[in-house]
Order: C-alpha cells, then structure tokens, then sequence
C-alpha cells in the first residue's frame, strides 16, 4: 500500500479545513467587537501546555509502531502489516490521548479546590 496518497489527501483537507477554521474564527471575533463585546472573552481559562498531551501522542505512537512491528513479523498471529501498524498506533495514540486529558483534568481542578479552601 503506497502511503504517499494517503498523506497528500490528509495534507489538503488539513489545509482546507485550517483556513475555513481561522476564517471564521475571525468573522466571529470581529462580529463580537463590532457590537462592543469585551475583548476578554477571548483570553478564556488559562490555557494548558500542548506539551505533556504531545509527548504521551508520540509515545502512544512509538509504541504502537513497536508493537505493530512485532505483530506483522509473527506468523501465529496472522496479521497483515498494514493492519498490525495502523491498529496499533491508533490505539496506543489514543489511549496517550486520554491519559493526557484525565491529568490535565486533575490539574485544573486543584486551583478550584485551593480556592475553596482560603475561602473559608
């Protein structure tokens, strides 16, 4: 199987959809300030480091490119490769990906929890 076209479909629609996004995004934020809208609203929650849920993504992947591998070579297993790899980055990535969401969750909530307590 020639990944090469599978990755240019992805690139394009990436691209196509990165432009629709921040395209609207603007026309939203314009429209907001239009009608005299505080400019605060667009700073939010304090936003959380990319990092920690990027480096679990990528070694979600590495595992699973590990032991995709592992199942492609074994012949009990009968496992074509294509699927070996794909199913196991796919997985391993998106248990990262959860992981990485249930320990940002827990880190929000200890400010609240901080908070509460020097109330009272």
């Amino acid at each position: 199987m020639d990944l090469t076209a599978v990755f240019v479909v992805a690139i394009i629609f990436g691209f196509i959809y990165g432009i629709v996004y921040l395209g609207v995004r603007k026309k939203e934020r314009q429209m907001l300030l239009e009608r005299g809208a505080d400019a605060s609203i667009f700073v939010g929650k304090k936003q959380t480091s990319n990092t920690l849920r990027f480096g679990l993504l990528f070694i979600g992947v590495a595992i699973g490119i590990f032991l995709g591998n592992i199942f492609a070579e074994i012949p009990s297993i009968n496992m074509g490769e294509e699927a070996a790899f794909f199913s196991m980055i796919f997985l391993f990535g998106g248990i990262a990906l959860v992981i990485s969401y249930f320990m940002e969750r827990k880190e929000n909530e200890k400010p609240e929890q901080i908070n509460k307590e020097k109330e009272m």
